[in-house]
């Protein structure tokens, strides 16, 4: 996702993919689904997000468990402007495992791109507080505390 630390990507390690997350090579399609999920990633790092969301759909499709898949996913639907999608895939990862701090960023961003900013401090904070000593975190949950303010003071909502 382009909101991470200038120069990066993201906050993840440069193998997102554990042996025992990695689309599951026992079945047929399994490689088939691995090439999708690799070939997804590579456009995503290209700057293709939306070509990498189209592929990285059918390897969700086929391995609807895997959280690398599904992390994958949502980060090329944000880059692509598919909030409401990218926050759907982010609340999944965070539904299996709330203390992954990266999806709860991640949710939290796509959150405040459709115009939910408590929804989206909510899981910023959360992501902040799991690893206070990313900056990138902590200024995320700031905007959208900032912009909750100034809602409040013009009567559109409740501040944080």
């Amino acid at each position: 996702m382009s909101e991470g630390p200038a120069g990066c990507s993201d906050s993840r390690p440069e193998n997102l993919v554990s042996s025992q997350d990695a689309p599951d090579s026992g079945h047929v399609n399994d490689g088939d689904t691995y090439q999708l999920y690799q070939r997804g990633l590579d456009l995503l790092g290209r700057g293709s997000p939306a070509a990498a969301a189209q592929l990285l759909q059918r390897a969700a499709a086929a391995e609807p468990q895997s959280r690398s898949v599904l992390e994958a996913l949502a980060r090329a639907q944000f880059d692509a402007g598919q909030y409401r999608a990218s926050a759907a895939n982010f609340r999944r990862i965070v539904d299996a495992s709330p203390s992954d701090d990266y999806a709860q960023f991640g949710l939290g961003l796509a959150l405040a791109r459709t115009g939910d900013p408590g929804g989206a401090a909510e899981h910023l904070a959360l992501a902040a507080a799991m690893r206070p000593n990313l900056r990138h975190y902590t200024d995320a949950l700031r905007s959208v505390r900032a912009t909750l303010r100034a809602r409040h003071a013009h009567g559109e909502g409740s501040a944080v």
